[in-house]
């Protein structure tokens, strides 16, 4: 009864993620969804990425938290126009599904947009299985968070179009092997694309920026 149930929601949930993805290309907006588990820098990985391509991209954000709106302050201070989701009201859901991103769409002026950011909800397990409408996935994995997390958590991984390996700046100061971090990324999704950067000194962000720069492109034609 309980795989039933999982598989029904999981089919309204890609009816509805249809209807975004129709909606997002009406719009003429490309859509990221970029996820990780809590505490992995996404955010600050994603405040540097849109000062880095604003005003050129315009972009807006929906921000999904439990609970406070802290990341969707510091988003916003960028300029981006941020919408917060808050699932304590729906009994603290882990994940952002995709009737949360069509109300959350529907609050901002699309047609003033070029990208779209959706800042998941922090897990490494649900994000993975709600598809939102998005045109690319892009998890995020901390240096802190240890080489064996692709492994212990393969979907997300698989499902990503890119990987980030966030906080190499902690490296000198770390037991944590990143070139084996990599590796088993590729283990599990042998052909996605990894970026290994520092949200806090930016170094490896020309590489990030320039893949999803071209991801936006490539789409436009």
């Amino acid at each position: 009864m309980e795989i039933t149930i999982q598989k029904k929601v999981l089919e309204v949930n890609e009816t509805m993620a249809d209807k975004n993805r129709n909606y997002f290309r009406e719009k003429g907006v490309f859509v990221l969804n970029m996820m990780s588990s809590p505490g992995s820098g996404k955010t600050e990985t994603l405040c540097k990425t849109l000062k880095r391509i604003m005003p050129e991209t315009r972009t807006g954000v929906i921000v999904g938290d439990i609970c406070t709106r802290n990341d969707a302050d510091r988003l916003e201070a960028t300029g981006a126009a941020v919408v917060q989701i808050n699932t304590d009201q729906f009994g603290g859901d882990c994940h952002l599904a995709a009737h949360l991103i069509d109300k959350a769409a529907r609050e901002m002026t699309l047609d003033s947009l070029d990208l779209l950011i959706v800042e998941n909800i922090g897990n490494l397990v649900c994000p993975a299985e709600f598809d939102i409408g998005e045109n690319v996935k892009v998890v995020v994995l901390s240096v802190t968070e240890g080489e064996d997390k692709p492994l212990k958590y393969p979907l997300m991984f698989q499902v990503a179009d890119a990987a980030i390996l966030n906080k190499i700046d902690l490296l000198p100061y770390l037991d944590v092997d990143a070139d084996l971090a990599v590796n088993n990324m590729k283990t599990v999704h042998p052909m996605m694309p990894v970026f290994k950067l520092s949200a806090k000194t930016e170094e490896g962000f020309d590489q990030w920026i320039e893949w999803l720069n071209g991801q936006i492109q490539a789409w436009k034609k």
